[in-house]
C-alpha cells in the first residue's frame, strides 16, 4: 500500500505544482496590463497637475492683463470726457467772442448802425444780432466773422 500511496502523493504534488504554476502564470498575465495601466494613470495625473498649474498661472496673468485693460479704458474714457469739456469750453468762448466782435463792430461804426438795427434788425438794442444774451442762435441766420479780425 505504500507503493500506491506514493504515486498518489506524487500525483497530488504534481497537480498542486501544476495548479500553482497555472495560477502564477494567470496572475502574471493579468498583472502586466494592470501595472501598465497604473503607470499610465500615474504619469497622466502628473501631466494633469502640471497643466492645472499652467492654467492657474495663465488665468492669473490674464486677470492682471484684464485689469490693465480696464484701467486703460477708464483713462481713455476720462480723456474723452476732458476733450468733450474742452470742446464745449471752446464753443462757449467762440460764441462770446462773436458777441464781442458784433459789439465792437457796433462801437466802431457808431450810433448810426444801432438806430438802423433797431429799425431793420431784431430791435432789442442789445448789440447782439439774432441771438440771446448768451450768444445762442435763436434760429435766425447770423453773419459769421473771424474772431480775431481786430488783432
Amino acid at each position: 500500500m505504500s507503493e500506491q500511496s506514493n504515486p498518489t502523493e506524487d500525483q497530488q504534488k504534481e497537480a498542486l505544482a501544476a495548479f500553482t504554476a497555472t495560477l502564477h502564470s494567470v496572475g502574471t498575465n493579468l498583472e502586466a496590463p494592470l501595472r501598465d495601466r497604473a503607470a499610465n494613470i500615474q504619469s497622466n495625473a502628473a501631466a494633469l497637475e502640471r497643466q492645472e498649474a499652467e492654467l492657474a498661472e495663465n488665468t492669473s496673468r490674464l486677470a492682471r492683463q484684464n485689469q490693465q485693460w480696464v484701467g486703460l479704458a477708464d483713462e481713455t474714457r476720462e480723456g474723452l470726457k476732458e476733450i468733450g469739456d474742452v470742446q464745449n469750453w471752446a464753443e462757449m468762448i467762440e460764441r462770446d467772442l462773436l458777441a464781442l466782435e458784433d459789439m465792437m463792430d457796433g462801437v466802431e461804426k457808431g450810433g448810426d448802425d444801432e438806430a438802423e438795427r433797431n429799425e431793420n434788425g431784431n430791435g432789442d438794442g442789445d448789440g447782439v444780432e439774432d441771438g440771446d444774451r448768451n450768444g445762442h442762435d435763436l434760429g435766425k441766420k447770423v453773419e459769421t466773422k473771424g474772431w480775431f479780425r481786430w488783432w
